[in-house]
């Protein structure tokens, strides 16, 4: 019997160019799906607008048809399905699931000096919970004002509304999840309309996605990410988190670090075939 088809993604953020640690990402989910005789699908998370631009997400074609990296299907663009996020938004507030929280991040800072000892998860000192204690009255006093707000899960109820223990298969293996590092996480921000955590749950159940191929600084995320699924009905993809490509000091490529660039690369006369090499291929 053959390997399960795969259907796996690459969905970067057109925030800037691809270097060669996307490179690896997107060749690990192409292999994964092509040596299945499964579908490789492309998603461009973009649904920041004051970091992304339409000129990379012509770039991030360019460079992967370039590798010969081929997709299959249409791309999904996730500014372009807004409506989508708000429903989950919207279905998850119905029950109870999420709360507007009018803090500013100064706001969150002071709480947070002021505790004795403030829980960390995952991004850092989990939010106090501040606006949770809000009545259901003064939230929608500050919410017809036309208050800014994010929109957080209420962890505590999430958890209640789901069976336990959660868990997912890491490279095959089961492992255990604990959502609740991460406190009420955000899911929406005041200039954001959706979350990356809520977007990519939501896409890759939409879109059929069964084996998530991601860095491994993304793993505790997945936590999260599963508890959304449970709260959703969503299905659980496999996955398999993969080590990142570092530079000759052992830092992690990245875009804020200038890292070489695909298309410097290419312009510095490397082939596609050299680029995949030093990508992992």
């Amino acid at each position: 019997m053959g390997a399960t088809a795969n259907v796996t993604r690459f969905a970067p953020s057109p925030t800037g160019l691809l270097h060669l640690g996307h490179a690896h990402a997107a060749l690990t989910a192409w292999r994964a799906a092509r040596e299945t005789g499964g579908r490789f699908l492309l998603r461009i998370e973009d649904i920041d607008p004051t970091r992304c631009r339409p000129d990379f997400t012509d770039a991030i074609r360019q460079d992967l048809a370039w590798l010969g990296l081929d997709w299959d299907g249409p791309v999904r663009v996730q500014s372009r399905h807004l409506t989508d996020y708000r429903a989950v938004l919207d279905a998850l507030a119905a029950r109870g699931l999420l709360y507007p929280c009018f803090c500013t991040r100064s706001d969150i800072a002071r709480e947070i000096a002021a505790s004795a000892a403030a829980p960390h998860g995952p991004d850092g000192p989990l939010y106090p919970g501040t606006c949770r204690r809000l009545s259901a009255d003064q939230r929608a006093t500050r919410m017809a004002a036309g208050e800014p707000h994010a929109l957080r899960i209420d962890m505590a109820a999430a958890l209640a509304a789901v069976p336990a223990p959660l868990t997912f298969r890491e490279h095959a293996s089961p492992r255990r999840c604990d959502p609740a590092r991460f406190g009420d996480a955000v899911l929406a921000r005041k200039d954001i309309p959706a979350s990356y955590h809520l977007c990519v749950t939501h896409d890759d159940a939409l879109q059929g996605v069964t084996l998530v191929t991601r860095g491994v600084d993304l793993l505790p995320a997945t936590d999260l990410h599963r508890l959304l699924q449970a709260l959703m009905g969503w299905p659980a993809p496999d996955y398999a988190h993969h080590a990142l490509l570092t530079d000759a000091t052992g830092r992690r490529l990245a875009k804020r670090d200038r890292a070489a660039t695909l298309r410097d690369l290419r312009e510095a006369g490397m082939s596609p075939a050299e680029v995949l090499r030093l990508a992992g291929g």
